[in-house]
């Protein structure tokens, strides 16, 4: 089941309806990546309860997320794809690093001060470590390497920070994690406004492509999408728009933006985003197929469910005895 000696650990939340820019930018990558590592990739069911969730709607959507890994090439015999919620070492080794991170630390994370200028009528604790119980779902696995958005990094280096922190005080317990961020289609800009990153959570139907959008939606949607005033495809800073739909296009196609450019010289604006809404069409179409036969296969999936839990079980209470053995917690009967 193992794929390679260094261990890769990522996941999404279980809220709102992924885009193709959560594909192009996670997703896409995984899969590549999934050659190279011995992979984890978690439904962080826990971290979304953050925002206060319909429980009927959140069980949907984690399964829905779960099959969507697998639909997106997951191959869940060489992955460990899971519920966090399914192993509670993640709760556990959270409190625990709870007591080695500092207030002033978890006062500087951005994303705390966003997500609680959204939420003001619920500016709850678990918003405020939120960043900490990342953490423990990244240091349980001894995890080389965590794919991270720009907009993550601020809570990996706090997970940085937090695991040396605990080595230096009780010897070489956690692998330091390092980042991974990769470079075609890591951030897709809103279709409404590209000087805004694509959102599951935009009140703009029109902004966002998402993954279980089906064919005339995602044309609709493009031929839609704002342009600039130089009539011209060109990648460049100076026209945002156009740059952004290049940038869907040459990470759908493996096109680089130079051939962009060239096969659309000469031509409208009209013709070149119905060719990015053709091929995103068309690279969704498989996708969505194969989700729709595991959601349709109740105890396949239920049977992945199980074994990869009891897997990432595992690996994870390997790291949480050792921890515990190190700060003196009576060892537990087995």
């Amino acid at each position: 089941m193992l794929n390679g000696e260094k261990m890769l650990f990522s996941g999404m939340q279980a809220t709102g309806r992924l885009t193709i820019g959560n594909y192009l930018g996670a997703l896409k990558n995984w899969v590549t990546l999934s050659d190279e590592y011995t992979c984890l990739f978690c439904v962080v069911d826990e971290h979304s309860i953050t925002v206060r969730q319909d429980p009927a709607t959140l069980r949907q959507r984690a399964r829905k997320l779960l099959t969507l890994y697998i639909a997106a090439g997951l191959d869940p015999e060489k992955n460990i794809i899971y519920y966090q919620s399914h192993v509670p070492a993640h709760a556990e080794l959270a409190w625990i690093l709870n007591c080695f991170t500092y207030i002033g630390e978890l006062s500087r994370m951005t994303q705390f001060k966003d997500k609680s200028a959204k939420h003001e009528d619920n500016i709850n604790a678990g918003l405020f470590t939120y960043p900490v119980l990342m953490a423990s779902d990244i240091l349980l696995y001894q995890t080389d390497v965590v794919p991270v958005g720009h907009d993550q990094l601020q809570h990996l280096e706090l997970t940085r920070d937090i695991a040396i922190r605990f080595n230096n005080i009780y010897g070489e317990v956690f692998t330091v994690p390092e980042a991974y961020i990769g470079k075609v289609g890591a951030r897709i800009q809103s279709l409404q406004d590209p000087a805004k990153k694509m959102s599951k959570s935009d009140e703009n139907e029109n902004a966002s492509i998402y993954l279980d959008d089906d064919r005339d939606t995602i044309i609709r949607k493009f031929k839609r999408a704002i342009t600039d005033n130089e009539a011209c495809v060109r990648f460049s800073d100076e026209q945002p728009a156009i740059k952004n739909l290049i940038s869907i296009y040459s990470a759908v196609t493996g096109k680089s933006p130079a051939d962009v450019e060239r096969e659309f010289e000469g031509k409208g604006y009209g013709e070149f985003k119905l060719a990015v809404g053709e091929s995103v069409a068309d690279l969704l179409a498989p996708i969505q197929k194969r989700q729709a036969e595991l959601l349709a296969d109740k105890d396949y999936v239920d049977g992945i469910i199980k074994n990869n839990a009891d897997h990432a079980s595992y690996l994870a209470m390997k790291t949480l005895r050792k921890v515990q053995k190190k700060l003196g917690f009576p060892e537990r009967p087995r």
